[in-house]
């Protein structure tokens, strides 16, 4: 509890996370806006229609999250961490946990923020009546949260505040798309990117008449979608955490 509290007053005792979380629900809410107010009466009938501007939200959760490593690097606290704490691995998790605790905590407001401004300004019923609808909207802040643990996990790898960024938003808002571009074997290799099969378990099967981002072609239900994205955050900690244990701070 004491490593927790301790990252905890680090992290909120810098300006970022205070604006990566101010940037994060002005980009989602703002986006349910934005499609709320354009759609043509009674065809903003899919409740994941108003969570249109969650990838661009957790871009910026993923900028928090690599901040929060980063930045210790940047300034040398990471020595003082870790003779405070020797054990590696320990400090390194509590940090991981307080960021995915606020991840999870603002992906949940921006969501159900969206959400709410969405049905307020639309005459269409978007009520959530079904399980399916309740994961589009409540699991935005779960992704969020293990998007954090990777963007923490690429922070320890590369430890620079511009290259984990830079990579992040590359990978996440680019490269995923242009593999199924690759001759013959793209297309089946994008339906097992990480972040594709995240948005198999925010979006589901879209069946809504407004046209928005294509659905994903992930082919795993929404439950194994969130576990297979929980795996690979899973790895890519436990490979961060290890490198961190071999190598000077």
């Amino acid at each position: 509890m004491t490593l927790l509290a301790v990252e905890r007053i680090k992290l909120f005792t810098t300006r970022s996370p205070w604006w990566c979380a101010l940037i994060t629900l002005a980009v989602v809410i703002g986006f349910a806006a934005i499609i709320a107010g354009a759609a043509p009466t009674g065809e903003l009938t899919d409740v994941s229609l108003t969570q249109f501007g969650y990838k661009f939200g957790m871009a910026v959760i993923m900028v928090l999250a690599a901040l929060s490593v980063t930045t210790e690097y940047r300034f040398s606290t990471i020595r003082t961490t870790f003779q405070a704490v020797p054990n590696r691995t320990a400090a390194l998790l509590a940090k991981t946990g307080v960021v995915a605790i606020l991840s999870l905590v603002i992906g949940e407001v921006a969501a159900f923020g969206a959400w709410g401004l969405s049905s307020v300004m639309r005459p269409e019923d978007l009520s959530l009546n079904t399980t399916a609808e309740w994961i589009n909207i409540a699991g935005v802040g779960v992704v969020f949260a293990l998007a954090s643990v990777v963007a923490v996990a690429i922070g320890i790898l590369i430890r620079h505040s511009a290259g984990a960024i830079s990579l992040l938003l590359i990978y996440n808002l680019a490269l995923e798309g242009l593999i199924p571009l690759i001759p013959k074997i793209g297309q089946d290799i994008h339906k097992w990117m990480p972040f594709n099969v995240a948005d198999k378990f925010i979006t589901g099967s879209r069946s809504g008449q407004l046209d928005g981002p294509p659905p994903s072609d992930a082919v795993l239900s929404p439950g194994w979608a969130l576990a297979y994205f929980a795996g690979f955050a899973l790895v890519m900690l436990t490979i961060s955490l290890v490198v961190a244990n071999k190598r000077d701070a």
